[in-house]
């Protein structure tokens, strides 16, 4: 692996309780996670183990409690409001459910941080020309989200995540909302944008279909730590955390299941 571009040291998150008698939470306890630049890296878990927590500690959105993140040579958690608000148009953002805007086209959709960033209308309209045609999106550009299929919406999350030039593109379960053929044509098309941009890619899942297939190195997050890195192929083969020894397990009684099935047929 190459040398670390994204670093995260000792990570803490703690939601704090509103009631007097409510219990703080700690959802992030020491992470520590370094990611390789132009790497697909995964990060897995269970439902409440602190995967989009700590995807969005990343860009702050969150707020970590202590810790420090460093993206390339800037230091995310000593940035400033102000410096973190031009900063974070570096880093991409794709949601699972869209977060499209229903009034704007495809092509107003894609333009929007653009336009937050102050490009001129040549720039901006050279820039969603490339973008469109890179997501394979160039004959939807005047349709509405409504007229779209959820692919194709998650195509245009995916353009306007890019729209800015990122350093960074987070993904926060991207294709769990999508059919299984629609989310492995969006795995696709991140795949490729990942070989043609060089582009560090996050991709945070609960799916170890998704892992297996597009990323090289993944995390395994249990309750709020981190409880097994590595690549991909080492984490599969020798699964040592509680939680990737039942994604494996559940994974393979599947894949049986189905071939008994269809020999049944």
């Amino acid at each position: 692996m190459s040398e670390a571009f994204i670093r995260i040291e000792n990570l803490t998150k703690t939601f704090r309780s509103r009631s007097r008698k409510g219990q703080d939470v700690e959802v992030l306890r020491d992470i520590d996670l370094e990611i390789a630049s132009g790497d697909i890296f995964g990060i897995v878990g269970f439902s409440g183990a602190g995967k989009s927590t700590l995807l969005r500690c990343i860009n702050r959105l969150e707020e970590p409690d202590s810790g420090s993140i460093h993206i390339g040579d800037e230091e995310i958690t000593a940035m400033p409001q102000r410096d973190l608000l031009v900063f974070r148009r570096k880093l991409g953002m794709i949601f699972q459910q869209f977060n499209l805007l229903e009034a704007r086209t495809v092509e107003g959709n894609v333009s929007f941080p653009l336009e937050v960033a102050r490009l001129g209308k040549a720039q901006i309209a050279e820039r969603v020309g490339e973008i469109l045609e890179l997501v394979g999106l160039s004959d939807r550009r005047q349709f509405y989200p409504g007229q779209l299929s959820g692919g194709q919406k998650q195509r245009v999350g995916i353009a306007r995540a890019l729209a800015n030039d990122p350093i960074v593109l987070l993904s926060d379960e991207a294709t769990s909302a999508l059919d299984p053929q629609i989310a492995l044509s969006v795995l696709d098309l991140i795949k490729d944008i990942n070989a043609k941009l060089g582009l560090t890619i996050i991709m945070v899942t609960h799916q170890l279909e998704v892992i297996k297939y597009a990323c090289r190195n993944v995390a395994v997050l249990e309750e709020g730590r981190i409880v097994e890195q590595g690549s991909v192929v080492d984490v599969l083969r020798n699964p040592t955390s509680a939680t990737m020894k039942v994604f494996v397990k559940v994974n393979t009684e599947f894949a049986t299941s189905t071939v008994q099935e269809g020999e049944g047929i």
